[in-house]
């Protein structure tokens, strides 16, 4: 049977391609450090041919891009700054043709197929790191963690927290009625499992609250548009208020106590302030994009010294604005700041005001929990990572024109009939 070449970028025709697409791209960010280039490569395969079919469509017109890629282009400039412009100018054109990737895949992947792909990708993910994960010591809190297949019990916990948002959606967002049921469920149970066994505070405690937003904006679904404004913006002015009482009750570190962790969150705060002493040396444009966690600098070395880094590299502020700051200074934390607040506040306007909206709530879930995880990790400042895939994915789906009635909720549609 010959398949027309046009059929891999039609969203209507396409899905088998694009969610093994999708799918492969996961399992590549998440082990690339094991498998090597050749990885890398594979994901470039993945999207980037699919140009030649008809570039028009593929990549669409890019002078609507401008501020998604606005951040990208500023961190490649920094290598004219840089205190270390090869490390800058590699990373850079990564970080710029990632963009390009998310944004190629953003305009032939429709919502379903998305979810699909994201159950394969990160159940595939999570059973290898099942098949060969360790545990490895904290020696900052003298525990131990499953880590899966990964260097950090964190990264672990973020494809769990993802695993279990996705097959919370394939329930209770875009009402499946189908054979991914199945296949949902499971992958939210391996997840949660793996939620519980990295034993990563911030995945757990950003997993429970998105959970909680989606579930209220799913009853924001059931009403009007009209009356969906008036009782988010309800609902934010008491959020508000009950979490400036719980700040001062003490429920933050009662909370924290749950994990095992302290007030410092197990000396994150420290490395806060050692991040933000580091951002006023060069407040405007920061020492270049990638140049501050560099072998043989001596701050780096020092930190990696103090927090038990052997291995000299992986390691960052545990805060995207802070991180953001000293690398590409306020100037680049201004654009990068940019595309995820668009993001996020730019799918919550189109769910607010559509009737038909699975694909508005499900980006302004992937965009919420980007921007909760920002404040404790560093999830969408780097190439070849998920969060920062999703980010321009999302942020490209803006640039999209939004019918009432999109292709990708008749679809849910009929699959639930």
């Amino acid at each position: 049977m010959k398949i027309a070449k046009s059929n891999l970028i039609d969203p209507q025709h396409n899905g088998l391609y694009a969610m093994v697409a999708l799918a492969l791209s996961l399992f590549v960010f998440a082990y690339s450090s094991r498998f090597g280039q050749v990885s890398i490569l594979l994901y470039y395969a993945l999207w980037l041919p699919l140009v030649m079919i008809d570039y028009r469509r593929v990549l669409g017109d890019y002078r609507r891009f401008g501020w998604i890629f606005a951040f990208g282009i500023f961190a490649c400039l920094s290598l004219f700054w840089s205190a270390a412009p090869g490390v800058t100018a590699r990373a850079g054109l990564q970080y710029v043709s990632h963009i390009i990737c998310a944004l190629i895949a953003m305009r032939l992947v429709n919502v379903s197929t998305l979810i699909h792909g994201m159950i394969v990708g990160i159940g595939l993910v999570l059973v290898f790191s099942l098949l060969f994960g360790v545990y490895h010591f904290d020696p900052l809190d003298g525990t131990f963690s499953f880590v899966g297949a990964f260097a950090s019990k964190n990264q672990l916990g973020f494809y769990a927290s993802l695993g279990v948002y996705f097959s919370f959606a394939t329930f209770f967002m875009a009402r499946e009625r189908s054979y991914w049921l199945g296949p949902a469920a499971l992958v939210g149970v391996v997840a949660c499992y793996c939620l519980y066994a990295a034993q990563s505070a911030t995945s757990a405690l950003t997993t429970v609250a998105v959970i909680g937003i989606c579930l209220g904006m799913r009853m924001l679904s059931m009403l009007s548009p009209h009356k969906r404004k008036l009782v988010f913006l309800a609902a934010i002015v008491i959020g508000i208020f009950t979490a400036i009482g719980a700040l001062y009750g003490g429920a933050v570190d009662s909370i924290l106590g749950i994990f095992g962790k302290d007030s410092t969150l197990t000396g994150r705060t420290y490395l806060w302030q050692q991040g933000i002493a580091a951002a006023g040396d060069a407040p405007l444009v920061g020492v270049g994009y990638q140049a501050y966690w560099v072998q043989g600098f001596s701050e780096a070395e020092r930190l990696w010294t103090e927090f038990f880094i052997g291995s000299r590299s992986g390691f960052h502020f545990h805060n995207t604005f802070i991180e953001t700051v000293v690398e590409t200074g306020i100037v680049g934390l201004f654009l990068l700041c940019s595309v995820l607040l668009i993001t996020m506040f730019g799918h919550l306007v189109r769910f607010l005001s559509q009737d038909l909206s699975i694909e508005a709530s499900v980006l302004f879930g992937v965009a919420i929990l980007l921007f909760m995880r920002a404040f404790v990790e560093v999830d969408i400042l780097n190439p070849y990572h998920i969060g920062s895939f999703l980010l321009y994915f999302s942020a490209g789906r803006l640039t999209v024109a939004a019918p009432r009635s999109s292709f990708d909720d008749v679809c849910f549609q009929a699959g639930a009939r």
